[in-house]
């Protein structure tokens, strides 16, 4: 690793903003990031290693950044959700029961032994790509509290699940190494709550005037400190990052460490990561094993099609669709799958594929939630206070 290749990477990394900015192209940022690193990675040109250690090492760092952030969306603190948390949970409930009879039929369908592993993939919903694509439509909490209650439920429970799929021979070690980074976190909530809101809002205004950025500091203290365990443990640092992102929303993550961390993610630490994680990708396998192509369409299907049984918890159908968006779990997979080997040639693109096409459904799902939401909120008052007239 040199600081040529730092810059090559920072370069071919604002494909993503390139394409993402013209917003009729709906192209996600991740989508330009991937391609880059395919460019110059096993499937392109072959410019970078993927499998360099410094590389990795960034990368991994990048990946409980990115982690951290999606755990911090996770809504545990909003009233409006907390109410809906039963039918949230039932919801979630349904449609693992059938993604588990969906994925193990995928899984016997393409001859392979990863049925629990598409299970998963096909039951997860990402808060950290459904929620703010809500926010920016302007659709509150209250009116799609539900959906929020059985996106968050959704993507805790594939988060903690994905390891030990993905690593079924080391299912007591990951099970500790998850055990004790979640025992880690809750200690953490504790600890912040009893030294109280009073001297974290001291600490913070003390940071702020001296710009010691304490916040940061401990934040990355703390995440570092629980992928150590997840290095010792062989859990990944997803658990870390994740587990982490969850203390902040508990506790109220403060605006300003918000943005440090926005900055440090999607800055630098974000885009190489994906830029690795497209290098690490060879499409070259799908040439030689078409079939994954399609594996990943009927992913992608399946995920829409399992999420729809949210209907019978009262969910309406565009905000069912809507929670089949799914974006951290499949790249955590295909990101796992590199390290640990376990998935065959061209599934992870197959992975990613059938991710691209759940975040299209629930683009377009999200759109209708909007409208509805608009159509359904009580018209705005008058200069005077009352009602306006219809």
């Amino acid at each position: 690793m040199t600081f040529a290749t730092l810059a090559l990477l920072v370069l071919v990394g604002l494909a993503g903003p390139a394409l993402s900015a013209r917003r009729a192209w709906r192209i996600p940022v991740i989508a330009g990031e991937l391609g880059a690193g395919l460019a110059i990675g096993s499937t392109g040109f072959g410019w970078v290693d993927a499998a360099e250690p410094t590389f990795t090492l960034l990368a991994q760092l990048g990946f409980g950044l990115i982690m951290l952030v999606i755990g911090s969306h996770i809504p545990i603190r909003d009233t409006a959700v907390r109410a809906a948390v039963g039918r949230g949970a039932a919801g979630a409930g349904i449609v693992a029961a059938v993604s588990v009879a969906l994925g193990v039929g995928t899984a016997l369908l393409f001859g392979t032994s990863h049925g629990a592993v598409y299970s998963v993939l096909i039951a997860s919903s990402s808060a950290a790509l459904v929620l703010p694509m809500l926010r920016s439509l302007d659709v509150s909490a209250d009116s799609a509290a539900q959906l929020i209650a059985q996106i968050a439920i959704a993507d805790v429970a594939c988060i903690v699940a994905l390891p030990l799929v993905l690593q079924p021979e080391r299912v007591p070690l990951v099970a500790l190494g998850g055990i004790g980074i979640a025992a880690v976190g809750v200690v953490l909530v504790l600890v912040l709550r009893r030294v109280g809101a009073h001297r974290l809002r001291v600490l913070h205004e003390v940071s702020e005037s001296r710009q010691f950025a304490l916040e940061l500091r401990f934040s990355l203290l703390a995440l570092f400190g629980l992928a150590g365990i997840a290095q010792f443990t062989h859990v990944s640092v997803m658990m870390a990052g994740f587990t982490l992102g969850l203390v902040l929303s508990a506790i109220g993550q403060p605006r300003r460490l918000a943005h440090q961390l926005f900055g440090m993610t999607e800055g630098f630490f974000g885009p190489l990561f994906f830029v690795w994680l497209g290098a690490s990708i060879n499409l070259r396998d799908l040439g030689t094993h078409p079939e994954m192509i399609l594996l990943g369409l009927v992913l992608g299907a399946a995920a829409v099609v399992a999420h729809l049984a949210g209907r019978i918890t009262g969910l309406p159908w565009s905000q069912a669709v809507a929670s089949a968006g799914q974006l951290g779990v499949p790249v955590a997979a295909v990101a796992l799958g590199v390290e640990t080997k376990a998935l065959m040639p061209g599934e992870g693109a197959a992975i990613l594929l059938g991710a691209l096409v759940a975040v299209v459904a629930s683009s377009a799902a999200v759109a209708v939630v909007s409208r509805r939401s608009a159509a359904s909120s009580p018209p705005p008052a008058s200069a005077e206070g009352s009602p306006a007239s219809p």
